[in-house]
């Protein structure tokens, strides 16, 4: 049946809708059927790609996160197209309200009993935000013990390092590493070239196939997007998660 996608980190601003982004293209290149969900309530970045098949949720009511509207989403998923890739998106101010609603709600059995396999994809990200996100990454993993993760590790803001220790001899890998499906290293590249070409990809909200074949594009900007692109390709494929 159809494959899920749980992509949660309690933790704003650390590349999460990026992830999202990402992950819907690489699937769509390798031939699958995408369909996305974004339940994000402050920033939908997801939904805002139009070249994307995604529908917005809205969780909001009366300035408060409504559990009940997430049925809606739970409907669509139990329900999802066989063989289709399904992408949930969620904001890190609805991060506490979707996984305590897939707890009390027994979600993953019921998608479990139609057929589906579920993925939880969390970020962890060097800099400040290290300790957050491995927070982020621990509810995660005692709040879901039995269903496989796929840690993206993205290096951007700093080294994901502790006095020279690297992520997998930190305690949360020794703690949890039998639940982690993959590990996602993020490609890095020259912030003022490659960084700065993502960041205006993402900010026109452009796929990667439509910024490389752009014609405003310059051959320096597609080169490096191409590279790039290729890099996450390469990584999707071999975290076996489609």
């Amino acid at each position: 049946m159809a494959t899920i996608h749980f992509i949660l980190q309690g933790k704003g601003g650390v590349g999460k809708s990026m992830i999202a982004v990402m992950l819907y293209q690489a699937l769509r290149h390798f031939g699958k059927d995408v369909l996305a969900y974004d339940t994000d309530p402050v920033n939908a970045t997801l939904a805002s790609f139009k070249e994307f098949s995604v529908t917005s949720l809205d969780v909001m009511k009366d300035g408060n996160i409504e559990p009940r509207k997430f049925d809606v989403l739970l409907e669509a998923l139990v329900t999802a197209p066989e063989e289709a890739h399904v992408i949930v998106d969620n904001g890190a101010s609805s991060f506490i309200a979707l996984g305590a609603y897939l707890q009390e709600n027994d979600v993953l059995a019921l998608l479990e009993e139609a057929g589906h396999t579920v993925f939880f994809h969390s970020i962890v990200t060097g800099g400040q935000a290290l300790g957050d996100t491995l927070h982020g990454l621990s509810r995660m993993c005692v709040g879901f013990p039995d269903s496989p993760i796929v840690v993206w590790l993205n290096p951007y803001f700093g080294d994901i390092a502790v006095d020279g220790k690297g992520f997998e001899e930190f305690k949360i890998y020794e703690n949890h590493s039998r639940q982690f499906h993959a590990l996602v290293v993020l490609p890095q590249g020259n912030k003022a070239l490659i960084g700065k070409d993502l960041e205006e990809l993402f900010a026109k909200r452009q796929s990667f196939e439509a910024g490389i074949n752009a014609s405003s594009t310059s051959i320096a900007v597609k080169a490096r997007l191409r590279r790039y692109w290729n890099q996450i390709l390469s990584c999707v494929e071999q975290a076996g998660i489609c």
